[in-house]
């Protein structure tokens, strides 16, 4: 099982997977055929499009996913936007399990955000509002940990008196088990079988249970629990 997990399409100072170009490149090496997952957003044919080209920009082929037959390609891309709406959507298509077929037989899998987010056992530490309902909040499952993208740190010198980032994750780690790893806008996680690698421009952050949080640099190796390995 290959993954490539993207925090953000977008990083300030850069345009749409600009940021992640060498990553993508890296990643999907002598693929040629990307099916797209543009569910998270209400505009699928446009989303489409706008990744279509920035594909065409790296010699990819992009054909949006309308059913199961769409997803016979070199590699899955599923995008970033709302991530109940697109579980909801999995779910309705009966996708999940067609995915987690073509994953575990080998097809690339790259996800931005929600495309992310969903990797995980569960959607629980999204930073979505619910706008709709899935039948379960229970996603891919290919990785044992849970994703928060676009995680911020807080910021001392704001007035804001709502929670963190961070306290949010806190109160996630009282009810659930399940650690939780943090990818702030500009890294990116390679997944490849049981072993997740931090790459990117910056580091992530892990939460565990009774334990207090603490940040991985780019090129860390972690194993399933978010633990990091020893440096070989």
């Amino acid at each position: 099982m290959r993954l490539l997990l993207i925090s953000s399409s977008k990083v300030h100072g850069y345009g749409f997977l600009d940021h992640a170009e060498p990553e993508i490149r890296s990643f999907l090496g002598s693929a040629k055929r990307v099916a797209f997952i543009p569910f998270a957003l209400a505009d699928r044919d446009g989303y489409t499009a706008t990744v279509r080209e920035r594909f065409a920009r790296m010699a990819f082929d992009v054909v949006q996913v309308k059913s199961a037959a769409d997803l016979h390609a070199d590699a899955i891309f599923v995008g970033g936007g709302n991530t109940f709406r697109l579980l909801k959507a999995l779910y309705d298509m009966n996708l999940l399990d067609a995915i987690r077929e073509r994953v575990s037989d080998g097809t690339l899998y790259m996800g931005s955000s929600a495309g992310s987010v969903i990797t995980a056992p569960t959607i629980r530490t999204t930073n979505d509002m619910p706008i709709v309902q899935p039948p379960s909040f229970d996603s891919l499952h290919f990785v044992p940990y849970q994703i928060n993208g676009h995680y911020v740190d807080a910021d001392a010198t704001s007035t804001h008196q709502g929670e963190t980032r961070e306290l949010r994750l806190a109160e996630y780690l009282e009810e659930n088990t399940a650690p939780v790893i943090g990818i702030r806008e500009g890294t990116m996680l390679r997944v490849n079988d049981v072993i997740t690698t931090v790459t990117g421009s910056k580091p992530a952050r892990i939460f565990r249970r009774g334990e207090t949080p603490f940040d991985v640099p780019p090129g860390t190796h972690l194993a399933g629990d978010l633990r990091p390995l020893p440096k070989s």
